[in-house]
């Protein structure tokens, strides 16, 4: 069974729907997003928490689509072009800005679906986010153990909902440990390939109003960054679980490829940054 794995990723796109903070004109949007001091830090997170994930994923069959706007200024539109063509995982969709937040979306992925797939995965990411470097292996062979539910409904969700929250301070980076059901971040939506909806379509917390979901507690799966910046900057429903200092260091390390001294600096640079 060919299952593609397919993701999207908006990096400061500019269009008046599909965020939390609303903005009446494209103009107000545009100051907003492009503010070069915003823009710095967003590319920060991204480096930083979000990228390496990618880079170092066990299983590399995986697309991922980086959508941002034509007039994404310089040097990050440049950045991003030289990231895409460096790694075959990753695409760059440059999307004039549209008042239909889930057309651009779907302008965005839907070069990119594999039409001889059997089923497609659907995933979302933020790019203040990080998932762990076997998400992509976890995903597609979890979902082959629960196929026949995909079978029966034409949809279903996968949640790996054991994660970290990562709350930046200038005392650095605080972790919340979080089973956090359908956060939205290591969340895949299995959908046919002739389907004309993407991950974005579904809104996360209402998952169960339109397909069957499964919840895969462990392991630890995610870190949602949490800061000034964020679309949405509270933690959110969930189960709190305990994990030991020296089990933090060494699952950031083995979990994710990343160390607490580099997200301490990241944590204490976006406190000091302040928010647009």
């Amino acid at each position: 069974m060919r299952v593609q794995m397919l993701g999207l990723c908006r990096f400061s796109y500019l269009g008046l729907r599909g965020y939390q903070r609303d903005h009446q004109t494209v103009a107000e949007r545009r100051a907003f997003l492009y503010d070069p001091d915003r823009l710095a830090r967003r590319w920060r997170w991204f480096t930083t928490l979000a990228l390496p994930g990618w880079l170092a994923q066990t299983d590399p069959d995986f697309t991922l689509v980086i959508m941002t706007g034509p007039d994404l200024p310089q040097p990050y539109r440049s950045r991003l072009h030289d990231l895409a063509a460096a790694t075959p995982q990753m695409r760059l969709e440059i999307v004039p800005p549209m008042d239909r937040h889930l057309d651009a979306c779907r302008a965005a992925v839907a070069p990119h679906v594999d039409a001889g797939a059997d089923v497609v995965g659907h995933f979302r990411h933020d790019d203040d986010d990080a998932v762990a470097l076997d998400y992509i292996t976890r995903a597609r062979r979890d979902f082959l153990r629960v196929r026949g539910l995909w079978r029966a409904h034409g949809r279903l969700s996968l949640d790996h909902s054991r994660g970290l929250m990562l709350r930046a301070g200038a005392g650095g980076a605080q972790f919340v440990p979080r089973i956090a059901h359908n956060m939205g971040v290591a969340l895949t939506v299995f959908l046919p390939p002739e389907e004309p909806k993407t991950a974005l379509h579904f809104n996360h917390t209402r998952l169960p109003l339109w397909m069957p979901g499964v919840a895969v507690t462990q392991p630890l799966m995610f870190i949602r960054g949490i800061h000034p910046d964020s679309d949405s900057g509270d933690i959110g429903p969930g189960i709190g679980y305990e994990i030991a200092a020296d089990d933090l260091d060494r699952q950031l390390a083995s979990r994710f490829g990343l160390g607490q001294a580099e997200l301490d600096d990241l944590a204490r640079g976006e406190a000091l940054g302040g928010s647009c």
